[in-house]
């Protein structure tokens, strides 16, 4: 690199030649052709670098559920950098994560009362599964080792996570994974419940499928059942009615631990703090990310039972109980971000909001159907998924092209996975930018068609 290169390269007003930064989960060499590149946020929008305002119809990633660049978050960060940077959670704490750990486990149902806390969804999921390995370990059942998954699932992208998830892609480039890992079979059948709203009626009987796990591998050897209450990243897959709730009763059955993965349904997305809630199960660990603190700064973390984490405070008290965390664990910056967004949520009563636009988010996305190619739509809370049909021998090519033509011509955000488009707009949404999401929507399958 040149002189006049390098000086380039840190002059933040120049531009960027592209090729240094590998995308993840993009198709790099498509994206370098014709980018598609944000220059800042606000509310509900997105701005690109000529400014044009692009409405976003998936809160960033799953995340940004108090909207983008909130005045009350961003001063909590700032505050928080000038006080106190940076705090080593080994052995130390702080009091800004004492504070966001308790505002957590208030939220959550039942004696979920712990928090443990890390950077991301992935590390959140892999942290469940070490807790619960390492439980049985202290309770004295060591063989069960057995991590039960679901297909279609995602657990974000730890070997733990990858293991016990069941999309296809994201596991075969990655050779051998954890052993002793089975799967449930997936919930969605189109035949039985295409153009559902909120839980389909037919599937909960697929929860029995447990059953036959266990009679295969004996509920001895079987440590934990880990399932999205609502699996996102896959296309949107409402659970069936019944379905968690008789999970829950066979993992009690058998003494097997029950996971929910809330990375995506926690914090309002579902019209609750978390899906638990909803449903009316409680689990014995619950993992969440993404919308603690609607995306600002990373943060993740596992809320654990009382029973759970009481099994590990035994012995010596100057003892470490669990050997696992994160530099990052309880980072100041995340835990100040995490309890500006929760007074947000609080104050703006967005959780309840998601709850009353239900109704309304259903109808707008239910009124696509019948457009050219729509195969099924999927609708709960403020989450939403469009089925297109593939074109031959190019599946997800027309996903793909509405995502694109929708950020640069029809000004959308939209998630695809596949040929499925998702949505999971910001919660402070109004009825008004629910109509435009459902306008512009419908304007960009008719170009793909």
């Amino acid at each position: 690199m040149t002189a006049q290169s390098s000086r380039a390269a840190h002059d933040l007003s120049a531009p960027n030649d592209l090729e240094a930064w590998w995308l993840p989960f993009t198709a790099n060499r498509s994206f370098k052709q014709r980018p598609r590149m944000i220059a800042r946020a606000k509310d509900m929008h997105y701005y690109t670098p000529d400014g044009r305002a692009v409405i976003d119809g998936a809160a960033g990633l799953w995340c940004c559920n108090a909207g983008h660049n909130r005045d009350q978050i961003t001063a909590a960060i700032q505050n928080q950098a000038a006080d106190l940077d940076y705090s080593p959670a080994f052995q130390f704490g702080h009091s800004a994560g004492f504070a966001a750990a308790s505002r957590i486990a208030q939220l959550a149902p039942g004696d979920l009362n712990h928090v443990f806390f890390c950077n991301s969804g992935s590390e959140a999921v892999d942290t469940a599964l070490k807790i619960a390995l390492a439980y049985w370990n202290v309770s004295g059942q060591g063989s069960r080792t057995r991590l039960i998954g679901r297909e279609r699932g995602y657990h974000g992208v730890g070997f733990g996570g990858i293991s016990v998830g069941g999309i296809v892609k994201n596991r075969q480039f990655f050779g051998t994974l954890l052993a002793g890992v089975d799967h449930l079979p997936h919930t969605y059948n189109r035949a039985e419940q295409a153009f559902s709203r909120g839980e389909p009626e037919w599937g909960a009987h697929l929860a029995d499928d447990l059953e036959r796990i266990v009679a295969l591998h004996d509920a001895s050897t079987i440590a934990a059942v880990i399932v999205e209450p609502m699996a996102g990243s896959t296309g949107v897959l409402p659970p069936p009615k019944g379905y968690l709730q008789r999970l829950r009763q066979i993992c009690d059955k058998y003494g097997i631990l029950l996971i929910f993965d809330e990375v995506i349904s926690g914090f309002g997305r579902l019209g609750t703090a978390f899906a638990a809630e909803r449903y009316g199960v409680i689990p014995d660990m619950i993992t969440f990310a993404k919308g603690v603190n609607s995306g600002t700064v990373p943060m993740g973390g596992v809320l654990v039972r009382q029973g759970i984490y009481d099994a590990f405070m035994k012995g010596p008290e100057n003892a470490i109980e669990l050997f696992h965390g994160y530099t990052y664990s309880g980072h100041p910056l995340a835990c100040a971000a995490t309890l500006a967004a929760q007074d947000i949520y609080r104050d703006e009563k967005l959780f309840e909001r998601a709850k009353t636009l239900e109704p309304i988010w259903a109808d707008a996305i239910h009124s696509l159907k019948g457009l050219p190619n729509v195969l099924d739509i999927r609708t709960i809370g403020l989450v939403g998924a469009i089925d297109l049909a593939s074109r031959p021998d190019a599946v997800g090519a027309r996903a793909f092209e509405a995502m694109d033509r929708g950020f640069n011509e029809y000004d959308l955000m939209m998630r695809i996975t596949g040929d499925t488009i998702a949505l999971s707009p910001p919660l402070i949404i109004t009825e008004n930018q629910i109509g435009e999401i459902a306008d512009k929507l419908g304007k960009v399958i008719r170009a793909v068609a």
